[in-house]
């Protein structure tokens, strides 16, 4: 499976695409004067409704996330900058792609699952092996008691494919979330590498760092062994505001 299936833009592309905006594109010059939540829990800025950029109301599930939704559009002085708005950019998604294309969404989610990152060890050496089964196996146990299937786990990086009832298991869990939690579970697969963690963190199963820790336990196996890089150390910066963005979004519904 591309991994770049995804169609929520990871982290990496967004740095690499806000920084050739920064560049060429003019941000948009700030047009209202106060951003409120309707009745509805809807954002208007001076009584107009906010629209989605598929011109879909922008209405929130909750009366917190609508408030810190429309905080964003207070916080913007002279121009809209989009990328100082994760929360919006997440509602606008779940809106427009995780209400209006959900079975493709979905299907994403579960399709990364089938290939999951938890579910493929090292064969050598034996210092990330341990580390990768302490962080990995609590995630595999989960997951397997949360949809009562057996995943299967495999050394090396030949797929190995799960068994048609355990990505059956999968979708009918994924189902089970509404659009704002599959996109934050949809965001964080592309951010973490692994369906299942992020589906572990949707469900509050398991602490913000530990789930951090899980996600990066080859990468940083790698900079304890060979050092760090400089790029990808900013690249890593921009993933982790993306994953405390999805975070809060999830903890605001």
């Amino acid at each position: 499976m591309n991994r770049k299936d995804l169609t929520t833009e990871t982290a990496d592309e967004r740095w690499e695409r806000l920084s050739r905006d920064r560049i060429v594109r003019p941000l948009p010059k700030k047009f209202y004067m106060l951003a409120t939540v309707t009745n509805d829990l809807s954002i208007a800025l001076d009584g107009r409704v906010v629209k989605t950029p598929m011109k879909v109301k922008l209405a929130l599930p909750t009366r917190a996330l609508a408030e810190a939704v429309a905080a964003e559009w207070n916080a913007q002085v002279d121009v809209i900058n989009p990328a100082a708005m994760p929360l919006t950019k997440l509602a606008n998604t779940a809106i427009d792609r995780a209400g209006g294309e959900r079975a493709y969404v979905a299907g994403q989610v579960v399709e990364f699952a089938g290939s999951d990152l938890v579910c493929y060890r090292a064969e050598a050496p034996e210092a990330l092996q341990i580390l990768q089964a302490s962080a990995w196996d609590p995630v595999i146990r989960w997951a397997e008691a949360a949809m009562g299937v057996t995943f299967l786990v495999t050394q090396g990086v030949i797929h190995q494919a799960q068994v048609d009832k355990t990505m059956v298991a999968v979708e009918a869990h994924v189902a089970g979330l509404d659009a704002f939690r599959l996109t934050v579970a949809h965001n964080l697969t592309t951010l973490t590498g692994s369906a299942l963690l992020a589906l572990m963190i949707v469900a509050g199963k398991i602490a913000p760092d530990a789930a951090w820790q899980a996600a990066h336990v080859d990468e940083d196996f790698q900079i304890a062994t060979w050092g760090t890089d400089e790029e990808a150390s900013q690249r890593r910066v921009w993933r982790k505001i993306d994953f405390d963005g999805s975070l809060e979004f999830l903890n605001l519904l």
